[in-house]
């Protein structure tokens, strides 16, 4: 079996379980790695104030680029390796006139893909297995009318205020079906709904029937680069919110998201089937994580925080 670094989503993932108190070979099995893998990044990357995912990144990075053997490839090759691609070379063929390897330049492909990137639209041999989206309609990777986190108001960032949230899909063995995962950043208040399909409209509309009902409190959404947030517009249409994208490969710029969908792993493994996730289980894991107290929170709990927010804004109006 091919062994893959561990990826900042999974960091993040540890580090929300480690909060949680579950030890490091339970912590494996959520993530479906070994336990050793798990041993060795926390023993390699915590620091005096423990592990922290952004930390583990980071010297994870300055390891690898100290490696005698990391590749060092420049800007300008990876733009000649791409004008090769839109003229349908091949990877091996490419990889004949560059000093890079043809299974770089397919993670190359594959990376950008994951990204909302179309390099993979160029491949002449393409998986049977890639993901379908609805609506009939392609924007080539691209969303439209995107709106960079650089552009978020800088107060956002500081959790001072209630109504700002992160938006993001959970995926189950195999890629089929999908849990739209929305927690709100100050108080850490949740929703789960589950989708039959990764698409635009299924996921947009899950969105849209579980905030509805708290629309004053529903201010901006920040969401993973995924294509399924296509339909973003129309979420802020019907909340009167504005969407923003984080940065492709900066999920720490949705932290509060990663850390609960990390949560959520404990109870929906990464290799369970989401078909085996009834609507009143995950109603009940809504509901567990919700009324679980938080250090960050002073031992208060994130339905509690919420609630007194609804109220205020109750009896305003």
């Amino acid at each position: 079996m091919t062994y893959h670094h561990l990826s900042r989503e999974e960091r993040y993932q540890i580090s929300a379980l480690l909060k949680e108190g579950l030890p490091e070979a339970q912590i494996a099995r959520n993530l479906g790695r070994h336990k050793s893998t798990i041993n060795r990044e926390i023993a390699r990357n915590t620091g005096f104030r423990g592990y922290r995912p952004k930390q583990a990144v980071h010297l994870a990075r300055v390891r690898s680029e100290g490696c005698r053997n990391a590749p060092r490839i420049s800007a300008q090759v990876w733009i000649d390796v791409e004008k090769q691609l839109e003229k349908q070379f091949s990877p091996e063929q490419i990889a004949a006139s560059v000093d890079i390897s043809h299974e770089t330049i397919y993670r190359h492909i594959y990376a950008d893909k994951a990204s909302g990137g179309d390099l993979w639209r160029h491949l002449r041999c393409q998986k049977k297995r890639r993901k379908r989206y609805g609506g009939g309609r392609d924007r080539r990777g691209q969303i439209v009318d995107r709106r960079p986190i650089s552009e978020r108001p800088a107060y956002v960032e500081k959790r001072r205020q209630v109504g700002h949230w992160e938006g993001d899909t959970i995926i189950g063995a195999n890629h089929k079906q999908a849990i739209v995962s929305l927690v709100e950043r100050k108080t850490g208040y949740a929703f789960l709904s589950k989708v039959s399909q990764k698409t635009s409209d299924l996921v947009s509309s899950a969105i849209i029937r579980r905030l509805k009902g708290v629309a004053p409190l529903v201010k901006t959404i920040t969401y993973d680069n995924g294509k399924e947030f296509a339909e973003h517009a129309r979420v802020d249409r019907v909340l009167n919110s504005k969407g923003y994208f984080a940065e492709p490969f900066s999920s720490w710029q949705r932290g509060t998201n990663e850390n609960f969908n990390g949560l959520v792993r404990q109870y929906i493994p990464k290799k369970r089937p989401l078909s085996s996730v009834t609507d009143t289980e995950l109603a009940k894991i809504e509901d567990l994580l919700n009324n679980r107290p938080r250090k960050r929170l002073a031992f208060k709990t994130p339905h509690e925080l919420f609630s007194q927010s609804l109220n205020r804004v109750a009896l305003r109006t």
